[in-house]
């Protein structure tokens, strides 16, 4: 099952209980649901308990509908609809619609108390809602053919705060929310609490796993900045000891040269400690850049000229 049917199911769950609201979620099938005009309305949804859901919210309001099966090769299609003529009549009046408006826009009168709307919202998104999986990236969405109807659902989640956005995509108009807290608010508004939960905890995991990748790669390059510049170090001993240089340096750069040579794969701190008396990693890393440079003060060295190579 799906995240977005698991959202849906618990919506399901959800129960309304003052008439008012019912009736402003059965308007929410007429409204987002595949037509709404003097034919009737007509639902059409994969998960069956929608389709029985708006059957009862219709009854409620004592209009009769019907709920059939579709089979299709992507699997069965459930069809709630009221299109005998007499019930027709009494969802018109019910909702305020003569079902002959030029353009469906969502009549305020029919949200008769703050959880109206609530309900209404809900169970649009039961009609034309869909959810990403968590797991896989933070996206709601409702979709709709009916340009001014989105316009105004818009608006509603906006001014709930839910901070909604819209685009059209393949001639449907999509309302969008992708930030997690914007989402999860609104799935607990919506009566899907336990998923907005999962998303929580997804969200959680998620922060808690980027942070770990970050300070593992972060250790990483700090592994490998150590090793090269350890790496670096030993090049320029060799180079130093191939001239026959190393010996007119300092002791102190000497005891570095053999103890570098002697323990290679050390990092700075743990080779430090190897002196006796120990000494700072600050200290031990001077004594490196000063073994480095007295090699490439070799490089910079002018060649001997032939008179020279000769008198030598």
């Amino acid at each position: 099952m799906s995240f977005s049917q698991e959202v849906k199911n618990e919506i399901l769950r959800r129960k309304i209980s003052k008439p008012c609201c019912n009736m402003a979620a059965a308007y929410a099938v007429a409204c987002f649901g595949k037509y709404f005009d003097d034919r009737g309305v007509v639902l059409q949804t994969e998960n069956e308990g929608v389709a029985h859901f708006a059957q009862k919210l219709y009854r409620r309001c004592g209009v009769q509908g019907t709920v059939i099966s579709k089979e299709r090769p992507t699997g069965p299609v459930y069809e709630f609809s009221v299109k005998d003529p007499d019930e027709v009549a009494k969802m018109l009046a019910l909702f305020g619609h003569t079902g002959k408006e030029p353009t469906l826009r969502i009549r305020p009168e029919n949200f008769k108390c703050q959880n109206c709307m609530q309900a209404f919202i809900a169970t649009a998104f039961l009609c034309c809602g869909t959810m990403t999986d968590p797991e896989k990236s933070y996206n709601l969405e409702f979709l709709s053919t009916r340009h001014y109807l989105s316009q105004q659902l818009e608006a509603m989640l906006a001014e709930h705060n839910f901070h909604p956005h819209r685009a059209l995509r393949k001639g449907a108009n999509t309302i969008y929310i992708k930030a997690a807290d914007h989402i999860e608010d609104l799935l607990t508004f919506m009566g899907a609490g336990g998923a907005a939960m999962r998303i929580m905890d997804q969200r959680m995991y998620n922060e808690m796993r980027n942070k770990t990748n970050r300070l593992s790669n972060c250790e990483t390059a700090n592994i490998s900045k150590s090793v090269n510049a350890a790496v670096q170090v030993q090049l320029a001993i060799e180079k130093l000891q191939a001239a026959g240089a190393l010996n007119t340096l300092p002791e102190t750069l000497r005891h570095t040269a053999r103890l570098r040579m002697q323990y290679p794969d050390l990092p700075l701190a743990k080779l430090a400690q190897k002196f006796d008396p120990p000494v700072s990693k600050a200290g031990l890393s001077h004594r490196m850049k000063k073994i480095q440079e007295a090699a490439a003060r070799l490089d910079a060295a002018p060649e001997p000229t032939e008179k020279e190579a000769t008198n030598a």
